[in-house]
Protein backbone atom coordinates (compact mmCIF):
# COMPACT_ATOMS: atom_id res chain seq x y z
CA UNK A 1 0.00 0.00 0.00
CA UNK A 2 1.31 3.45 -0.92
CA UNK A 3 2.24 5.57 2.05
CA UNK A 4 0.40 8.82 2.65
CA UNK A 5 2.53 11.96 2.74
CA UNK A 6 2.63 14.72 5.32
CA UNK A 7 3.82 17.92 3.64
CA UNK A 8 4.81 21.22 5.22
CA UNK A 9 4.20 24.43 3.31
CA UNK A 10 6.39 27.50 3.54
CA UNK A 11 4.60 30.60 2.24
CA UNK A 12 7.45 33.01 1.62
CA UNK A 13 7.22 36.80 1.39
CA UNK A 14 10.36 38.93 1.06
CA UNK A 15 12.50 35.95 1.99
CA UNK A 16 10.60 35.17 5.22
CA UNK A 17 7.98 32.51 5.98
CA UNK A 18 4.56 34.03 6.69
CA UNK A 19 1.11 32.71 7.57
CA UNK A 20 -2.35 34.27 7.53
CA UNK A 21 -6.04 33.41 7.47
CA UNK A 22 -7.80 32.95 4.11
CA UNK A 23 -4.70 34.46 2.47
CA UNK A 24 -4.91 37.66 4.60
CA UNK A 25 -3.35 39.08 7.78
CA UNK A 26 0.11 37.64 7.17
CA UNK A 27 2.46 37.21 10.13
CA UNK A 28 6.18 36.48 10.14
CA UNK A 29 6.93 32.87 11.13
CA UNK A 30 10.68 32.60 10.57
CA UNK A 31 13.50 31.77 8.20
CA UNK A 32 12.64 29.28 5.41
CA UNK A 33 15.98 27.47 5.55
CA UNK A 34 15.84 26.93 9.31
CA UNK A 35 12.21 25.83 9.22
CA UNK A 36 12.84 23.42 6.36
CA UNK A 37 15.62 21.73 8.29
CA UNK A 38 13.42 21.48 11.36
CA UNK A 39 10.55 19.86 9.50
CA UNK A 40 12.83 17.43 7.73
CA UNK A 41 14.21 16.34 11.10
CA UNK A 42 10.64 15.91 12.40
CA UNK A 43 9.79 13.54 9.56
CA UNK A 44 8.14 15.68 6.88
CA UNK A 45 7.88 13.84 3.57
CA UNK A 46 8.16 16.96 1.45
CA UNK A 47 8.49 20.74 1.67
CA UNK A 48 6.44 23.07 -0.52
CA UNK A 49 7.98 26.53 -0.99
CA UNK A 50 5.52 29.13 -2.32
CA UNK A 51 6.71 32.64 -3.15
CA UNK A 52 3.26 34.12 -2.55
CA UNK A 53 3.87 37.61 -3.94
CA UNK A 54 5.91 36.77 -7.03
CA UNK A 55 2.99 36.52 -9.44
CA UNK A 56 1.17 39.57 -8.09
CA UNK A 57 4.39 41.59 -8.30
CA UNK A 58 5.18 40.31 -11.79
CA UNK A 59 8.57 38.88 -10.89
CA UNK A 60 10.29 35.52 -10.74
CA UNK A 61 10.71 33.23 -7.76
CA UNK A 62 13.30 34.10 -5.09
CA UNK A 63 15.81 31.57 -6.39
CA UNK A 64 18.51 32.38 -3.86
CA UNK A 65 16.19 31.34 -1.03
CA UNK A 66 15.24 28.22 -2.99
CA UNK A 67 18.89 27.36 -3.50
CA UNK A 68 19.80 27.81 0.17
CA UNK A 69 16.79 25.74 1.21
CA UNK A 70 17.47 22.93 -1.28
CA UNK A 71 21.10 22.65 -0.14
CA UNK A 72 19.94 21.56 3.32
CA UNK A 73 17.22 19.09 2.28
CA UNK A 74 17.23 15.39 1.50
CA UNK A 75 13.45 15.26 0.99
CA UNK A 76 11.62 16.55 -2.11
CA UNK A 77 11.21 20.30 -2.48
CA UNK A 78 8.36 21.76 -4.53
CA UNK A 79 8.65 25.39 -5.59
CA UNK A 80 5.87 27.70 -6.78
CA UNK A 81 5.14 31.38 -7.27
CA UNK A 82 6.25 33.37 -10.28
CA UNK A 83 6.45 30.30 -12.52
CA UNK A 84 5.28 31.63 -15.87
CA UNK A 85 7.42 29.97 -18.53
CA UNK A 86 9.64 26.99 -19.29
CA UNK A 87 12.64 29.16 -18.49
CA UNK A 88 11.28 29.78 -14.95
CA UNK A 89 10.90 26.04 -14.45
CA UNK A 90 14.43 25.35 -15.63
CA UNK A 91 15.80 28.01 -13.29
CA UNK A 92 13.92 26.61 -10.28
CA UNK A 93 15.04 23.05 -11.03
CA UNK A 94 18.63 24.21 -11.39
CA UNK A 95 18.30 25.96 -8.03
CA UNK A 96 17.46 22.61 -6.44
CA UNK A 97 13.70 22.16 -6.74
CA UNK A 98 12.43 18.63 -7.36
CA UNK A 99 8.96 19.71 -8.47
CA UNK A 100 7.35 22.88 -9.76
CA UNK A 101 3.94 24.17 -8.67
CA UNK A 102 2.08 26.09 -11.37
CA UNK A 103 -1.08 28.05 -10.53
CA UNK A 104 -1.91 31.34 -12.27
CA UNK A 105 0.18 30.60 -15.37
CA UNK A 106 -1.65 27.30 -15.87
CA UNK A 107 -4.98 29.15 -15.98
CA UNK A 108 -3.78 31.85 -18.37
CA UNK A 109 -1.71 29.46 -20.46
CA UNK A 110 -2.85 25.83 -20.02
CA UNK A 111 -0.39 24.54 -22.59
CA UNK A 112 2.40 25.31 -20.11
CA UNK A 113 1.35 22.19 -18.20
CA UNK A 114 1.74 20.04 -21.31
CA UNK A 115 5.02 21.63 -22.32
CA UNK A 116 6.40 21.21 -18.80
CA UNK A 117 5.30 17.60 -18.54
CA UNK A 118 6.78 16.71 -21.92
CA UNK A 119 10.09 18.38 -21.19
CA UNK A 120 10.68 17.57 -17.52
CA UNK A 121 8.31 14.67 -16.83
CA UNK A 122 4.89 14.67 -15.20
CA UNK A 123 6.47 13.81 -11.84
CA UNK A 124 7.95 17.33 -11.77
CA UNK A 125 4.69 19.17 -12.49
CA UNK A 126 2.20 20.07 -9.76
CA UNK A 127 -0.97 21.92 -10.71
CA UNK A 128 -1.82 24.18 -7.78
CA UNK A 129 -5.46 25.28 -7.46
CA UNK A 130 -6.88 27.84 -5.01
CA UNK A 131 -10.66 27.55 -4.71
CA UNK A 132 -13.58 29.06 -2.81
CA UNK A 133 -17.06 27.67 -2.31
CA UNK A 134 -19.77 29.34 -4.41
CA UNK A 135 -23.53 28.81 -4.45
CA UNK A 136 -25.68 29.19 -7.52
CA UNK A 137 -28.86 31.19 -6.82
CA UNK A 138 -31.96 29.73 -8.43
CA UNK A 139 -35.35 31.35 -8.83
CA UNK A 140 -38.44 29.32 -7.94
CA UNK A 141 -42.14 30.03 -7.71
CA UNK A 142 -43.12 30.39 -4.06
CA UNK A 143 -46.82 30.34 -3.22
CA UNK A 144 -48.07 32.95 -0.75
CA UNK A 145 -51.50 33.95 0.52
CA UNK A 146 -54.45 32.67 -1.55
CA UNK A 147 -52.57 30.85 -4.25
CA UNK A 148 -50.71 33.85 -5.62
CA UNK A 149 -47.09 33.28 -6.53
CA UNK A 150 -43.90 35.25 -6.14
CA UNK A 151 -40.41 34.54 -7.35
CA UNK A 152 -37.63 34.29 -4.81
CA UNK A 153 -34.43 32.55 -3.85
CA UNK A 154 -34.32 29.24 -2.07
CA UNK A 155 -31.65 27.29 -0.29
CA UNK A 156 -29.99 25.32 -3.07
CA UNK A 157 -29.21 21.58 -2.93
CA UNK A 158 -25.65 20.30 -2.78
CA UNK A 159 -25.35 19.81 -6.51
CA UNK A 160 -25.76 23.56 -6.99
CA UNK A 161 -22.69 24.27 -4.89
CA UNK A 162 -19.42 24.59 -6.76
CA UNK A 163 -15.86 25.73 -6.12
CA UNK A 164 -14.54 28.75 -8.01
CA UNK A 165 -10.87 28.90 -9.01
CA UNK A 166 -8.92 31.99 -7.97
CA UNK A 167 -5.53 33.12 -9.28
CA UNK A 168 -2.86 35.68 -8.32
CA UNK A 169 -2.55 34.47 -4.74
CA UNK A 170 -6.29 34.10 -4.25
CA UNK A 171 -7.10 37.66 -5.32
CA UNK A 172 -8.51 37.19 -8.82
CA UNK A 173 -11.72 35.25 -9.46
CA UNK A 174 -12.14 33.14 -12.59
CA UNK A 175 -15.11 31.35 -14.12
CA UNK A 176 -13.39 27.98 -13.74
CA UNK A 177 -14.91 25.22 -11.62
CA UNK A 178 -12.14 23.71 -9.49
CA UNK A 179 -13.22 20.10 -10.03
CA UNK A 180 -13.40 20.42 -13.80
CA UNK A 181 -10.19 22.42 -13.89
CA UNK A 182 -8.38 19.77 -11.84
CA UNK A 183 -9.47 17.10 -14.32
CA UNK A 184 -8.24 19.26 -17.20
CA UNK A 185 -4.89 19.87 -15.48
CA UNK A 186 -4.38 16.13 -15.07
CA UNK A 187 -5.27 15.51 -18.71
CA UNK A 188 -2.77 18.19 -19.77
CA UNK A 189 0.07 16.41 -17.97
CA UNK A 190 0.14 17.55 -14.35
CA UNK A 191 1.53 14.74 -12.20
CA UNK A 192 -0.15 15.97 -9.02
CA UNK A 193 -2.98 18.28 -7.98
CA UNK A 194 -2.49 20.59 -4.98
CA UNK A 195 -5.93 21.86 -3.96
CA UNK A 196 -6.18 24.67 -1.40
CA UNK A 197 -9.47 25.76 0.15
CA UNK A 198 -9.41 29.54 0.55
CA UNK A 199 -12.41 29.30 2.89
CA UNK A 200 -10.62 26.94 5.27
CA UNK A 201 -7.09 28.32 4.98
CA UNK A 202 -5.67 29.34 8.35
CA UNK A 203 -8.85 28.62 10.32
CA UNK A 204 -7.61 25.24 11.60
CA UNK A 205 -11.09 23.71 11.43
CA UNK A 206 -10.08 20.96 9.05
CA UNK A 207 -9.53 20.45 5.34
CA UNK A 208 -12.43 20.95 2.96
CA UNK A 209 -13.25 17.28 2.57
CA UNK A 210 -16.01 17.91 0.04
CA UNK A 211 -13.70 19.84 -2.28
CA UNK A 212 -10.85 17.37 -1.89
CA UNK A 213 -13.09 14.33 -2.28
CA UNK A 214 -14.71 15.65 -5.46
CA UNK A 215 -11.31 16.13 -7.06
CA UNK A 216 -10.01 12.73 -5.95
CA UNK A 217 -12.96 11.17 -7.79
CA UNK A 218 -12.22 12.80 -11.16
CA UNK A 219 -8.42 12.50 -11.45
CA UNK A 220 -6.06 9.54 -11.56
CA UNK A 221 -3.02 11.46 -10.28
CA UNK A 222 -2.19 12.10 -6.60
CA UNK A 223 -4.20 14.81 -4.84
CA UNK A 224 -2.73 16.96 -2.06
CA UNK A 225 -5.24 18.47 0.41
CA UNK A 226 -4.39 21.96 1.64
CA UNK A 227 -5.98 24.68 3.74
CA UNK A 228 -7.47 24.30 7.22
CA UNK A 229 -5.41 21.73 9.10
CA UNK A 230 -5.32 22.30 12.84
CA UNK A 231 -4.98 18.84 14.39
CA UNK A 232 -3.66 15.40 13.51
CA UNK A 233 -7.26 14.20 13.20
CA UNK A 234 -7.72 16.54 10.26
CA UNK A 235 -4.99 14.63 8.45
CA UNK A 236 -6.70 11.34 9.30
CA UNK A 237 -9.94 12.71 7.83
CA UNK A 238 -8.23 13.95 4.65
CA UNK A 239 -6.81 10.48 4.02
CA UNK A 240 -9.65 8.26 5.21
CA UNK A 241 -12.71 10.33 4.32
CA UNK A 242 -11.61 12.36 1.29
CA UNK A 243 -9.11 9.90 -0.16
CA UNK A 244 -6.23 12.37 -0.44
CA UNK A 245 -2.79 11.00 -1.25
CA UNK A 246 -1.04 13.72 0.74
CA UNK A 247 -2.02 16.53 3.09
CA UNK A 248 -0.29 19.84 3.61
CA UNK A 249 -0.21 22.23 6.56
CA UNK A 250 1.70 25.29 7.68
CA UNK A 251 0.51 27.26 10.72
CA UNK A 252 -0.04 24.31 13.05
CA UNK A 253 3.58 23.32 12.55
CA UNK A 254 5.05 26.83 12.48
CA UNK A 255 3.72 27.81 15.90
CA UNK A 256 4.83 24.58 17.53
CA UNK A 257 1.35 23.52 18.63
CA UNK A 258 2.16 20.10 17.20
CA UNK A 259 4.98 18.47 15.25
CA UNK A 260 5.15 16.40 12.10
CA UNK A 261 6.27 13.44 14.19
CA UNK A 262 3.24 13.71 16.47
CA UNK A 263 0.91 13.87 13.47
CA UNK A 264 2.52 10.79 11.94
CA UNK A 265 2.24 8.86 15.20
CA UNK A 266 -1.50 9.52 15.31
CA UNK A 267 -1.87 8.64 11.64
CA UNK A 268 -0.08 5.34 12.18
CA UNK A 269 -2.28 4.58 15.19
CA UNK A 270 -5.33 5.25 13.02
CA UNK A 271 -4.14 2.71 10.46
CA UNK A 272 -2.91 5.23 7.89
CA UNK A 273 0.33 4.04 6.23
CA UNK A 274 3.05 6.68 6.64
CA UNK A 275 6.83 6.83 6.50
CA UNK A 276 8.17 6.76 10.06
CA UNK A 277 10.15 9.86 11.10
CA UNK A 278 13.89 9.34 10.53
CA UNK A 279 13.38 6.94 7.60
CA UNK A 280 14.44 8.63 4.36
CA UNK A 281 13.23 6.00 1.88
CA UNK A 282 9.69 6.38 0.43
Amino acid sequence: MLRKRVIVCLDVLDGRVVKGVSFKGLKDMGDPVELSERYQAEGADEIVFLDISATAEGRGTLLDVVRRTAERLFIPLTVGGGINAIEDIEAALRAGADKISINTAAVTRPELLSLSSQRFGAQCVVASIDARLERRQVEVATRVDQGSATVGDRAEPEDLCWFRVFTHGGHTATELDAVGWAAQCASLGAGEILITSIDQDGHRQGFDLELTGRIVKVVSVPVIASGGAGTAQHFVDAFKLAGADAALAAGMFHDGSTSVGQVKAILAAAGVPVRPPGVMTP
